[in-house]
């Protein structure tokens, strides 16, 4: 049936369309046709098409659905094998497309024929991992429901909770979990799902999970996502480990049995071009609904900056940063945290205090801003209420405890963050530094007025909103372009920046907003921008400065 193929129909139908540009597609997606090649070409490579069509037969049958190109292309290249070791050939897939394609819609199936004799191996258990339990549970309730709609036929060969599912025939599990699971045993897994790990700060719960994984018979493991607004996470570290793949650096393509498919633009300009929307989005020529959808949201990303960075990020897979609306380029931002503060040649130079938060019962940062040798210097650290920590409905997605650890954050463990804790802060680096003035918005200012008073700080306010945000935005937009802003080894400050864009309003003056309210902070980032509004009043010396000689005469 095979006999006209190379490999596979549904492997050589796909790489015949990707390169004929019959589907459009990605720089990434093009080289992976090359990879997959170049793997296959192995003589001791063998490829299961009574399994690959039986997969595809029980797939569609059980979840009432057709497999579209790239869902059979997949398919068939986890039936490819090693004679020798009967080993895969293919044991970890990375899957990068946009919003709405339906990566959860065909991995849930997919996984679930992993767990059936069909596919044939015992305890083949998958666990599926991600951030919050929502977005767990999605591809397991997938699951849950087709076991429900047939278990008139399943249940002689199932057992199902609403947090695992149980195949009796091959004694296989399904379950789901979050990033902080209690449970989390890599050892008895064959399958592992990494859903949506753009939001992964970093590979600590890959880590926990992959520990001692690959025991079992034919494992893989799965990573499914859209690209997001974490830059210098889990993403970021996959897709350059994956353009070293794809480029064979170092003989990676030999070494790692690590398949990236990424769906992308490959340039801004092209989401102008409604055809080269498919190589972000697969499934758009098969889905009038989603095409339309689409549409809606570019439509709407001409009129509203903060639709356009959602629209360029989730639904064409370029970062933010790659779009006019952000605050800097990522490689800008990293470039203040990389160069080392001279903390000793600071000592006694006089300084701008800046702070900002939006609940008490929230995050608090306060910082204080030098200038030094032609740069701007910023010292921050932020104060963090525990309460902010436990709201299920809005989990923090930053490494908040790692932070703790190198000295960046302070947990108060009380009912709000209290006014003396900001101020200890400041009195705490007066003993240092020489701090002439502490700028707020006026509006937060307020809560803690007496406290600073009381203790002897020069205290002012600033404008909130799109006068001060104006006059800022030009040092801002030099300062980090020119790379003459500097905070040192601090991710906290790198995380508040990135979650910052500016929107020009009608009159054409910036304003910086937050991306996301609720999740993402920025209070670091308007600490630093309160500021740099009192820029013009700090001289940059180079002569240490000993501000106690002022009391001497």
């Amino acid at each position: 049936m095979t006999s006209s193929y190379n490999y596979h129909e549904y492997i050589d139908t796909y790489i015949r369309d990707i390169r004929s540009g019959k589907i459009k597609s990605s720089k990434r997606l093009k080289k992976a046709m090359n990879l997959v090649e170049f793997k296959l070409d192995n003589k001791d490579v063998f490829i299961d098409s009574n399994k690959i069509y039986d997969a595809k037969r029980i797939i569609e049958e059980n979840f009432d659905m057709k497999l579209l190109n790239w869902q059979l292309f997949i398919i068939a290249l986890v039936h490819c094998y090693y004679k020798s070791t009967d080993m895969v050939v293919f044991d970890e897939f990375l899957i990068m497309m946009g919003r709405g394609n339906g990566k959860n819609g065909f991995i849930s199936p997919l996984i679930w024929y992993l767990t059936t004799p069909n596919h044939g191996v015992k305890g083949y258990n998958v666990e599926i991992i991600a951030n919050n339990e929502e977005q767990a549970k999605t591809s397991f309730e997938d699951i849950h429901t087709m076991l429900e709609e047939n278990w008139r036929k399943m249940r002689k060969g199932y057992k199902k909770t609403l947090t695992r599912i149980d195949s009796l025939t091959t004694n296989s599990y399904i379950r789901y979990n979050t990033s902080n699971s209690r449970t989390k045993d890599g050892k008895r897994s064959a399958c592992l799902v990494f859903d949506e790990i753009h939001e992964y700060e970093d590979n600590r719960t890959i880590n926990v999970f992959t520990s001692g994984f690959g025991k079992r018979k034919h494992s893989r493991v799965f990573k499914i996502t859209t690209n997001g607004y974490v830059r210098g996470g889990v993403l970021d570290q996959e897709l350059e480990m994956a353009d070293d793949i794809l480029d064979n650096k170092n003989e990676m393509a030999e070494l790692l049995n690590k398949l990236p498919l990424i769906y992308e633009l490959d340039s801004e300009e092209e989401a102008k071009d409604e055809e080269s929307w498919e190589k972000a989005n697969p499934s758009i020529n098969y889905f009038p609904l989603l095409k339309q959808e689409v549409k809606k949201h570019w439509i709407e990303s001409q009129y509203k900056p903060s639709s356009a960075i959602e629209f360029y990020t989730k639904r064409m897979n370029i970062p933010k940063q790659n779009t006019y609306t952000s605050v800097a380029p990522w490689k800008k931002i990293k470039a203040a945290s990389e160069k080392e503060i001279p903390y000793d040649e600071l000592q006694g130079k006089e300084c701008i205090g800046g702070l900002d938060y939006a609940e008490v019962t929230d995050f608090a940062s306060c910082g204080l801003l030098f200038k030094h040798e032609g740069k701007r210097i910023w010292l921050e650290h932020t104060f963090v209420n525990h309460k902010a920590l436990k709201i299920e409905s809005r989990e923090i997605k930053f490494p908040v405890q790692e932070m703790v650890k190198k000295g960046l954050i302070t947990i108060i463990y009380e009912e709000s963050i209290q006014p003396r804790h900001i101020v200890d802060w400041f009195a705490e680096q007066r003993e240092k530094y020489n701090i002439i003035k502490i700028v707020g918005d006026d509006y937060r200012l307020r809560y803690l007025r007496e406290e600073f008073e009381n203790r002897g700080f020069p205290l002012e306010t600033v404008r909130r909103g799109p006068i001060t945000h104006a006059k800022v935005a030009p040092i801002i937009s030099s300062m980090f372009a020119e790379e003459t802003i500097i905070w040192g080894d601090n991710p906290t400050m790198n995380w508040y920046t990135n979650n910052t864009y500016a929107e020009m309003n009608k009159k054409g003056n910036i304003e910086y907003l937050k991306i996301e309210p609720k999740t993402r902070k920025t209070d670091g980032f308007f600490a630093l921008m309160h500021a740099i509004s009192k820029d013009d009043e700090l001289q940059d010396t180079q002569q240490k400065f000993n501000f106690y000689d002022v009391y001497t005469y």
